[in-house]
């Protein structure tokens, strides 16, 4: 099943990120996503991103922030100081750090104690597809995002409540839509009954 969804989104990753210095620069570099990789919403449904995903949304101006506060900008890509691409692994992302920026030096510290390594972005999805897997297993995947507004370094990224609930929603309604048809398609084989 096929979908065109909007609403803002916010999904997760638990990886560690690397801090590096180089020609008298800082930066901070890992990836943001990684695609084919399933996360569990609960148990029997999984949501992946599709390689791909973000091929048409590199080239928005796109945010680095901290723990998605508006208020710790971290890097831009309009600025030139962040950097996304889409590789075969995901999305991969570099921010320069800014040293006059005591957040941002904070943050380079925590990350290279080991102390902060988990990240999430924040999109809107403009393709995914479901897939009824059997025995109770379910599968979103992913397959554009568009627009991509943000990318966060986190302390404890996860799933919002609301991105579970609304799925969860969605898994009623698909569930709601095959009943619905398996009854008339009985209702014709008994004659209209």
């Amino acid at each position: 099943m096929e979908f065109e969804r909007r609403g803002r989104q916010v999904r997760s990753l638990s990886n560690r990120f690397e801090t590096r210095e180089a020609d008298g620069e800082l930066y901070i570099e890992g990836y943001f996503n990684v695609f084919n990789s399933p996360y569990e919403l609960w148990e029997g449904a999984t949501e992946i991103v599709k390689p791909g995903a973000f091929a048409d949304c590199l080239s928005q101006d796109v945010r680095a922030l901290v723990n998605h506060d508006t208020t710790l900008v971290l890097g831009r890509t309009k600025a030139g100081t962040l950097e996304l691409k889409e590789d075969t692994r995901g999305l991969w992302g570099r921010i320069k750090i800014n040293r006059d920026d005591a957040d941002a030096m904070n943050l380079y510290a925590r990350i290279q104690r080991g102390d902060v390594d988990q990240c999430s972005f924040g999109f809107d999805i403009e393709k995914e597809t479901f897939f009824d897997l059997g025995n109770g297993q379910y599968r979103w995947e992913i397959e554009k995002v568009n627009p991509l507004y943000e990318v966060s370094v986190c302390t404890f990224p996860a799933y919002e409540e609301t991105s579970v609930s609304a799925r969860k929603k969605q898994m009623e309604d698909i569930q709601h839509r095959q009943a619905e048809a398996w009854r008339e398609t009985m209702k014709k084989k008994l004659g209209g009954n």
